[in-house]
């Protein structure tokens, strides 16, 4: 697991790239609003935050002296830098051992995002419901739960959860749309992954 310092460092390398673009090249193509004069208004997980160009310090527009947690930034900003950053073409849903280089990470995916989803909600469907709600996930009709979310303007992820009984286990998955690695490296989405679903298990109550 990465150290605090690793994600200091990150956000150090990922705000000199940003800081040598212009403030509408990034608005435009990570595709959130501009808000006042250099400042990016960016929704996270039912979070708002302020964004200041050149600097990239953040703000939470709702408890402005609670510290944005380091990880959190890193993530946006390595999605502010991401190549791909616009609305992705392909249609295609794939899991995430399909996406390319992901295979190194994929145990820290399977353990940070989709066995706490499965030991969360795998008997809590409802909470899973009503989590999802408080984060604008949009039902589709898979699996026993299945919500599409965009916690990215471009990157949509799709979560699905079978409910398990006496007889068999649960079973989950989360789906990123192709060609997601263009965006984010396969780190920052088995991050993206772990997330989600944390923060669905603290509204879930």
């Amino acid at each position: 697991m990465a150290r605090v310092d690793d994600y200091i460092n990150a956000k150090k390398i990922a705000v000199e790239k940003l800081s040598a673009e212009s403030f509408e090249d990034i608005t435009q193509r990570a595709g959130f609003e501009a808000e006042a004069e250099n400042h990016l208004r960016i929704p996270f997980l039912n979070r708002i935050y302020k964004v200041r160009f050149p600097d990239f310090e953040f703000q939470d527009a709702a408890e402005p002296e609670k510290e944005v947690p380091i990880q959190e930034q890193v993530l946006i900003l390595h999605y502010l830098m991401g190549e791909g950053g616009r609305s992705l073409s392909a249609k295609n849903w794939v899991a995430y051992r399909e996406i390319p280089g992901a295979s190194f990470y994929f145990s820290a995916f399977v353990k940070r995002a989709i066995d706490p989803l499965k030991k969360v909600f795998g008997q809590n469907i409802a909470g899973l419901v009503r989590a999802s709600e408080k984060l604008n996930g949009q039902k589709i009709d898979i699996g026993d739960a299945g919500f599409d979310f965009r916690l990215f303007p471009n990157v949509p992820l799709q979560l699905i959860l079978w409910e398990g009984d006496d007889e068999f286990p649960p079973e989950g998955n989360i789906l990123f749309q192709e060609g997601v690695e263009k965006i984010l490296s396969p780190e920052d989405i088995a991050w993206l992954g772990g997330m989600i679903v944390y923060r669905l298990a603290a509204l879930s109550h």
